[in-house]
């Protein structure tokens, strides 16, 4: 596999916390075969993204995008996932490394969730 994806999520005490993503990575796997998915937590689960970015370019990527699974950008993406991205890319410079926009960031993830909570209004009469 030459294209590799890395979800990142924030992570939780509560190993349950990541089904949602478990469930996303599964479906991408599953339509892109081709490219080797990994989950990747900046706290608490496992792994984190240097384990996660490691994986990928021993299995031979030659590049890997990371997709911050956040809604917004705070903190973590504006200050610890550009240090943790060069640390990776530090390791591994043979791959080309990128992050895209958060989820959250993203018209068509926006609008299904405004989907989703029009969904559960009541129809207006």
């Amino acid at each position: 596999m030459t294209q590799g994806l890395i979800l990142l999520a924030h992570g939780a005490r509560d190993p349950r916390w990541a089904q949602p993503f478990e469930d996303i990575a599964r479906r991408i796997r599953a339509a892109r075969p081709e490219v080797a998915v990994e989950l990747a937590f900046l706290e608490f689960l496992a792994p984190d993204l240097p384990t996660a970015g490691a994986r990928l370019a021993a299995a031979g990527c030659a590049s890997v995008e990371v997709l911050p699974v956040f809604l917004g950008v705070g903190g973590h993406v504006r200050k610890d996932l550009p240090r943790l991205v060069e640390q990776v890319a530090d390791r591994h410079p043979a791959v080309r490394w990128r992050v895209a926009p958060t989820i959250g960031e993203i018209d068509a993830v926006v609008a299904a969730m405004a989907g989703a909570a029009l969904a559960l209004l009541q129809p207006t009469p």
